[in-house]
């Protein structure tokens, strides 16, 4: 389900910004022999061979000066949350204290990343250097950007793509498929998936189609549809083995599926997909004890235009103050930017989204920062299966 986000980081005027256009066979950044062209991170999604979609985030020079270049290399330093993968990127033989300095830095937060000796055509890695740095980091790859003979620009690529495949087939950031151990061959089914002013135009979100996927996958049969035919199916006397619901009408479809029969939703399998499950499982619990003055923190890993009927910043909020009967404040922090430090300890809860449209690790890193602070944490699925009292039902075919 997930894709892997791969961060460019390295000195201005390395050729970062030609690499991006080389894995991606696309004019993705703009290219000068200006340093400092990048200013700010250039994201592209991408399709690669053996790897499948992947982010690729093109960072600023990290060796940028003045107040503005300053402000860069933090914004730069700030796509490091979101690697899975670094790619440190440097050429001439030149691998300064700066470059030492962000390996070091990747290695303390235990992201894993890859060397690479751009404009190797121009000026070879040196031997005994790249004994040194084997040794101290790993490989090393070899590349270059502007190779003119198609074939061997080729090999390059290949072998940078063959490097970053490798490092991801032994990288277990602990995801497992949303419905492991739910279905089986020949099972039924339902999802519910209503289609309503928050729901993106003309598709649907990404858990839903994972889940058909996955259903497909095990053999069994997927019927989808909005909650209103939810009765109908049901009255035509066969029972679905499982039911995934939207959490938004959890009470709803609820109130219609038969007790005997599991039912859960998308945002709680994530929680158990992409975790940390317990910790969002107690953290829920909070939401029994507020009190008036208590401020919860929202963060939402995607960056929408929110709407009357948004989710996270209106129905939530309404449920919680409407259950508990408090005065509760709440901050809202979209995407993946980032918490301050300590700001998170003034919160008596931090509420995250289903986390669909980042990576395990992403997610991860970000619900663990938050709780390094002392603060509990929850999602979306779990907040409203609380609040409408049917959690244990929500989670027991998940525990």
């Amino acid at each position: 389900m997930s894709f892997r986000t791969i961060v460019i980081f390295g000195k201005r005027n390395t050729g970062k910004s030609s690499l991006i256009n080389s894995l991606t066979g696309q004019q993705t950044a703009i290219v000068s022999d200006i340093p400092g062209t990048t200013t700010d991170p250039v994201r592209k999604r991408v399709e690669l061979p053996g790897i499948g979609i992947s982010n690729i985030i093109d960072t600023a020079g990290l060796d940028d000066s003045g107040d503005l270049g300053v402000r860069r290399v933090t914004k730069s330093m700030e796509a490091m949350d979101l690697a899975d993968l670094a790619l440190i990127v440097f050429t001439h033989n030149s691998f300064t204290a700066l470059e030492r300095e962000i390996a070091e830095t990747l290695q303390e937060l235990e992201i894993p990343f890859l060397l690479v000796h751009n404009k190797s055509d121009i000026s070879p890695l040196d031997p005994e250097l790249l004994v040194d740095l084997s040794a101290e980091y790993g490989y090393v790859v070899e590349y270059s950007c502007i190779e003119k003979d198609p074939e061997v620009a080729e090999e390059y690529r290949s072998e940078l793509i063959a490097e970053i495949a490798g490092v991801f087939e032994n990288l277990d950031d602990g995801e497992k498929p949303m419905l492991e151990g739910l279905v089986s061959a020949s099972d039924n089914i339902l999802l519910v998936c209503p289609i309503d002013q928050g729901a993106p135009k003309g598709r649907l979100i990404l858990p839903q189609v994972t889940a058909i996927r996955e259903v497909l996958d095990a053999g069994a049969v997927a019927t989808v549809l909005q909650p209103p035919a939810i009765e109908h199916h049901m009255s035509k006397g066969v029972l679905p083995d499982l039911v995934v619901t939207d959490s938004q009408v959890f009470a709803q479809v609820a109130a219609v599926v038969p007790q005997e029969v599991p039912l859960t939703s998308f945002s709680v399998l994530l929680s158990r997909s992409k975790g940390p499950f317990k910790a969002l499982l107690e953290g829920v619990r909070v939401l029994g004890d507020l009190r008036d003055g208590d401020r919860i923190l929202m963060l939402e890993s995607c960056t929408h235009h929110a709407s009357c009927d948004d989710i996270g910043r209106v129905k939530i909020p309404a449920l919680i103050r409407k259950v508990s009967g408090k005065k509760v404040e709440f901050d809202f922090i979209a995407g993946l930017d980032p918490i301050p430090t300590g700001e998170a300890r003034k919160y008596r809860l931090a509420i995250q989204c289903g986390g669909c449209m980042v990576t395990t690790t992403q997610l991860r890193r970000r619900l663990a920062r938050v709780m390094r602070d002392g603060v509990p944490v929850t999602n979306y699925g779990m907040t409203i299966a609380y609040l409408n009292g049917i959690l244990d039902r929500a989670v027991a075919s998940l525990l």
